[in-house]
């Protein structure tokens, strides 16, 4: 079941290896789900048991079907949940709006959280995200219990991201799109505070809250671009980015025959 969604999965799986985030000791670790658009009690998200369980070779066949309690529901043979399957079912059920769920350890913002150092915004991409101070959550095991997993839900509110004490993150998202983006810029924007710390220390500047509240004009009021009112929906945009991992890996699946 789920075919066209199994491979969007497991596309965003072998992202999250193509930009850094599943390499080295990290190949195996971290998962991307998404919520069946035509059945929302159902949830899409990467197996383990494979004999290659790394995502950089991760297949859209190597997904599998979970329930809103975590319970698998569709799988290839010989396969399982991933072992944090808890904390996507948990997210999915309690966060109706949520349709996908991303986890990784990013290195910057898992060091950042063991330093229990604030992140503020300190650069364009994802300077939202760490407007206001992130939730963290308080423990190092991974999330395997309903309770840990209901923990971790209840902690998001109307963020889109947590921080895991020394164990990485969770973004949420309307799609595979925006919760892959929030975790991408959320890392970069750990990747810049940590510069800061090194260069300045702890209590190093951020982007002030003032200019945070500017504003630009939208494109049609400068008369520059007045006559690219037929391109504004097309872009540019930070999905750009997505279009282009989505297209890489599309093509390596290919290659492979996949």
């Amino acid at each position: 079941m789920f075919e066209d969604v199994k491979r969007q999965v497991g596309v965003a799986n072998r992202i999250l290896a193509e930009v850094g985030f599943a390499s080295g000791p990290l190949a195996s670790l971290g998962h991307i789900s998404m919520r069946v658009p035509e059945n929302p009690n159902r949830f899409i998200v990467k197996g383990r048991g494979y004999e290659m369980d790394a995502l950089p070779r991760i297949r859209p066949s190597d997904m599998v079907v979970c329930d809103l309690d975590g319970y698998l529901v569709e799988g290839p043979p010989g396969a399982m949940q991933c072992f944090e399957v808890k904390m996507h079912s948990c997210m999915y059920r309690d966060h109706p709006e949520v349709q996908a769920v991303c986890h990784v350890h990013p290195r910057f913002a898992t060091m950042m959280s063991v330093l229990q150092a604030r992140l503020v915004p300190m650069c364009q991409e994802g300077a939202q995200i760490v407007r206001r101070p992130l939730p963290v959550w308080e423990h190092f095991r991974i999330v395997q219990t309903d309770e840990d997993g209901t923990g971790v839900a209840a902690l998001l509110g109307d963020a889109r991201a947590i921080l895991l004490r020394g164990h990485g993150a969770c973004t949420a998202g309307n799609g595979l799109e925006q919760a892959f983006m929030t975790m991408f810029n959320l890392e970069e924007q750990a990747r810049m505070n940590w510069y800061a710390y090194c260069a300045a220390g702890p209590d190093h500047q951020g982007i002030p809250e003032e200019l945070l509240e500017e504003r630009n004009p939208t494109r049609t009021e400068l008369p520059h671009f007045k006559d690219s009112e037929s391109v504004i929906g097309r872009g540019p945009r930070a999905g750009g980015v997505w279009t282009y991992y989505t297209d890489l890996i599309e093509r390596r699946l290919k290659e492979e025959g996949l």
